[in-house]
């Protein structure tokens, strides 16, 4: 029988490839978001366009009848955060509660606080150091305090972004932002190793997840390691799929900084700078057990595609040979 899953924030970032990756696998897909969806999904097999405020959970759970994992990939902006981001975990956890579905939570490393230590594992001490990891760490309390209300969830925790075609991440508002002029905006040392997803690969890597949907009890977190690389391994990858020389470069944070009381965004992209100072990688040990080896596509290909995605093919040597 076709399985039903429900995607809160279809029309966001990650919300995308996941309502492709599930329509893909064979999922009846319920896509909710307050604008259309793009015409590539609309026009999928199997995505059906629910229409409405994540927030209005009495609508969507007469509409959602028969889902039986729900995915929370809601993500207010940075500004919002503060405002919006409890309301709308706790609408989606009260919706899949109500449903009897799982529950699945894309994770970050905001838990760890500012101080991170450079491997996180799934039972690395929370440190609520910083506004967002506050946030988040309440988040995820919230889901694993609703097990014994015989809520099932899983966090799937990953690096930053990149990869689709729709902006607002680190890599096309900084990394790939001056690409044309031969520029790669790194926020950080080069030598510090960061944690990244593409997003291809942690959208199926949630299709292969839920599939495990009866193993999948109580409260679980786990960790999608994705690319952990140095800056300096990002600019050689950068170089050698790009047809001109590019050199790095840097963000103005002395400028951010000056600005910050000033311009929220700028205050809250001050507030991150710790993630390109501490090294960090994720250990994916406990996922590799329940689906095996998760998708991992080679970071030159995942860069040629995500390039392609955002409009700067034009950059790539042999443009006509990187896949679809």
């Amino acid at each position: 029988m076709q399985q039903t899953v429900l995607i809160l924030g279809a029309t966001g970032r990650l919300g995308q490839q996941l309502t492709h990756a599930f329509a893909n696998a064979g999922w009846r897909t319920l896509a909710q978001s307050r604008k259309p969806l793009p015409a590539a999904l609309a026009a999928s097999p199997g995505v059906a366009w629910l229409e409405g405020d994540a927030l209005a959970s009495a609508q969507l759970l007469h509409a959602a009848q028969g889902a039986s994992v729900v995915i929370n990939a809601l993500n207010p902006p940075y500004t919002e955060w503060e405002r919006l981001a409890l309301p709308l975990a706790r609408a989606a956890q009260d919706l899949a509660l109500r449903l009897g579905a799982l529950l699945m939570l894309p994770g970050n490393v905001y838990n760890f606080g500012n101080e991170l230590p450079a491997l996180l594992r799934v039972d690395t001490p929370e440190v609520g150091n910083t506004s967002k990891a506050r946030i988040r760490i309440a988040i995820e309390a919230g889901m694993a305090a609703a097990a014994g209300q015989g809520l099932d969830s899983v966090v799937l925790r990953a690096g930053d972004f990149f990869g689709g075609a729709q902006g607002g991440s680190w890599f096309d508002l900084a990394i790939a932002s001056r690409l044309q002029r031969g520029k790669l905006v790194y926020p950080g040392p080069l030598d510090v190793q960061h944690a990244w997803a593409y997003l291809p690969d942690l959208a199926r890597c949630f299709v292969r997840l839920a599939a495990q949907r009866e193993q999948l009890r109580g409260h679980r977190r786990l960790h999608f390691a994705g690319h952990a690389i140095e800056g300096q391994v990002l600019l050689e990858a950068m170089q050698s799929i790009c047809a001109r020389p590019i050199e790095a470069g840097t963000l103005p944070w002395g400028l951010i900084r000056l600005a910050a009381p000033l311009l929220p965004s700028w205050r809250a992209l001050l507030e991150m700078r710790y993630l390109w100072q501490r090294p960090h990688a994720l250990d994916d040990g406990e996922l590799r057990q329940l689906i095996g080896t998760p998708p991992r596509t080679a970071l030159g290909l995942a860069l040629r595609l995500s390039l392609r995605e955002l409009g700067q093919g034009g950059l790539l040597r042999n443009a006509e040979l990187a896949p679809a």
